[in-house]
């Protein structure tokens, strides 16, 4: 039994890097206890607070937790959930708000502070990652799907399934399948027993990996970036980790970084141009890392990071993030511009990005910001959506929650058209005060208003974008992007004072 819960809690539906999975969809799949019915009857209740690091350095991005919802350790099953400090690494047991442990990095002079330029910044953490499409929502959340049956048998034919078992073990065994050749390394398999880790880059610019279990690092930390960059996106996959360096900060100026984990051989890809959003490069199934970077989307080969395609831009650059997603036996890919509009692709397996479609632009003054997130309902309707800075009205077709004034959630929904795909109008949120890039939980959508005086945290419905609870006066301090992470039924919320915020249902201990 323990074996099977374990099988059906860990992996790749965990919140294990930034935007949750390797195509940075910010999209919880599947989740026991958050759903657009629970929230509206009960609302979410603060689980706990915790202050964790000093005052963020100034920057327009937090370190998004790494989360390991289920783990079997010498003391029993555990929810534990990581989070950056200024100077290394807590792990904390989520459901109890107890720390289990304190890593700290060695203490770093600290660099002149700028915007978007912080010194002693929050450590980037990570757990190793698959790039295989996350297992798609099952509409009941983890754990057993169906009531237990009973094993007794009808009368006079024994236990329960015994002639089919019968059957089946005195039929002929059917010939071996060939084995296909890999088209490329093979994954580690997460089930098989391993040491399990959690990476951290620390303002040194070190890479750490240390142990989940108990924080130890059982070697020291290697140098992978210049001290004091500012990284987005930390990602580890295929024994190799991934970060990109924005804002021309110190010397690590515009570009994606790898490591080889086993060899510990960097490599580099430069941009003169300022790379895009705050979730790092998205990564398809076969490995390839997207990024944007002013009017270029560039795709770059793992773990050389050699350039094997390019898309130019003609008119705006882009603004946040790219995030991929599956579509009709496709690899897509949507991100945004400055100027307001979305953009969407389809990548080949020869890396090749090829333009489909773009939105309509919301306005000449509002854009997206920091990065998108994608997810897809019951009915099978894929979406994407983001938040939006400025006043704007609303296009046609969409539908509206109220006037914007200050900025809002905007969603678009994917659909097919003429063998290919395009977007078309869903909603748009009611008015949000400083949007910050939001979240998906079993279709709930959860949002930020981060630079409004009164910060707060909003869930709303995946469908409508109508507003179903908000925290109130819970927060005291304000929201960055990329601050929001979910999982084992609690959404969590870094704000800039250090202090961690989960919110979810009461439980009994």
């Amino acid at each position: 039994m323990a074996a099977g819960i374990a099988i059906g809690q860990r992996g790749p539906t965990e919140w294990m890097t930034s935007g949750s999975d390797a195509q940075r969809s910010f999209w919880v799949r599947n989740d026991s206890k958050i759903s657009a019915a629970a929230i509206a009857q009960t609302g979410l209740k603060l689980s706990w607070k915790l202050k964790l690091r000093g005052e963020a350095p100034e920057q327009d991005n937090s370190s998004s937790p790494a989360l390991l919802d289920f783990y079997i350790g010498y003391r029993g099953f555990r929810a534990l959930a990581f989070f950056g400090t200024n100077d290394g690494v807590t792990g904390v047991d989520s459901e109890i708000a107890r720390t289990e442990w304190v890593s700290k990095s060695e203490p770093l002079a600290k660099a002149s502070e700028s915007a978007g330029c912080p010194g002693g910044a929050t450590s980037l953490l990570t757990r190793a990652t698959s790039t295989s499409y996350p297992p798609g929502p099952s509409n009941r959340g983890s754990g057993r799907g169906t009531p237990a049956k009973s094993a007794v048998g009808a009368p006079h034919e024994g236990a329960a399934g015994l002639a089919a078992m019968t059957s089946r073990l005195n039929a002929a065994p059917a010939p071996p399948r060939p084995r296909a050749k890999p088209a490329r390394e093979a994954e580690p398999n997460p089930y098989e027993p391993h040491i399990q880790s959690v990476l951290a880059l620390t303002s040194d610019g070190k890479l750490h990996t240390l142990w989940v279990s108990n924080g130890n690092e059982p070697n020291p930390g290697v140098d992978f970036i210049p001290a004091n960059s500012r990284p987005l996106g930390l990602i580890a996959y295929n024994n190799v980790a991934y970060v990109a360096t924005s804002g021309n900060c110190g010397t690590a100026g515009n570009g994606v970084w790898s490591m080889d984990l086993r060899s510990k051989k960097v490599s580099r890809w430069s941009s003169a141009q300022q790379i895009a959003g705050t979730a790092g490069p998205a990564v398809t199934p076969d490995g390839t890392l997207f990024i944007g970077a002013g009017k270029d989307l560039v795709a770059l080969s793992p773990h050389e990071l050699e350039t094997i395609g390019v898309y130019k831009s003609n008119d705006s650059e882009f603004s946040s993030s790219p995030v991929a997603f599956e579509f009709s036996g496709k690899n897509l890919l949507a991100i945004a511009h400055t100027d307001g509009r979305l953009q969407l692709f389809q990548t080949k397996p020869s890396a090749g990005i090829s333009p489909l479609s773009e939105s309509a632009a919301l306005s000449s003054s509002a854009s997206a910001s920091g990065s998108l997130a994608s997810w897809r309902d019951a009915a099978g309707t894929r979406w994407v959506l983001g938040a939006w800075r400025g006043s704007f009205s609303a296009p046609a077709g969409f539908r509206t929650n109220g006037p914007v004034s200050n900025g809002a959630i905007v969603a678009w929904k994917v659909v097919e058209k003429n063998g290919g795909a395009e977007f078309e109008p869903g909603w748009i949120s009611g008015d949000l005060p400083g949007a910050l890039p939001p979240i998906v939980v079993n279709g709930v959508i959860f949002a930020a208003a981060g630079e409004s005086a009164k910060p707060m945290l909003y869930a709303l419905d995946g469908l409508s974008g109508s507003e179903l609870w908000n925290s109130g006066n819970t927060l005291e301090s304000p929201v960055q992007a990329g601050s929001l992470a979910a999982g084992g039924g609690r959404v969590y919320v870094s704000t800039h004072d250090g202090t961690e915020y989960a919110f979810g249902f009461p439980i009994e201990h």
